[in-house]
């Protein structure tokens, strides 16, 4: 199971000092934490107006549950960020591309000092 993220200091904690990785559909920012896995979804306004970003931040959350219900997510904060490409390509590809974002910001966690 996970948490929400809820509190903006927790969106911006893993903007500027967490690990980024940009995929097709999706960017994910991480941040470590000895809590269990939490998870923040952003979708800007350039994208379009309330309804499409609603969508957008559905898919986003419907594929980070299926993400999280097949595999252990580690322990950390993570952003998802909606793209474009987010609403219109196929839920099969937002689901590897948020997992493989997942991953690769842990592989670069592991590598990385933080404070």
């Amino acid at each position: 199971m996970y948490r929400h993220l809820q509190k903006r200091s927790e969106f911006l904690r893993a903007a500027s000092r967490g690990v980024k990785a940009v995929r097709h559909t999706v960017v994910v920012q991480a941040y470590p934490s000895s809590l269990s896995a939490g998870v923040g979804f952003t979708v800007t306004r350039k994208l379009g107006n309330a309804v499409v970003r609603n969508r957008i931040r559905r898919r986003l959350r419907a594929a980070f549950q299926e993400v999280a219900k097949n595999e252990k997510v580690p322990a950390g904060d993570y952003v998802l960020i909606g793209r474009k490409s987010t609403g219109d390509e196929a839920f099969t590809k937002l689901v590897s591309d948020i997992r493989g974002g997942i991953f690769s910001c842990i592989k670069k966690m592991s590598v990385t000092q933080f404070s």
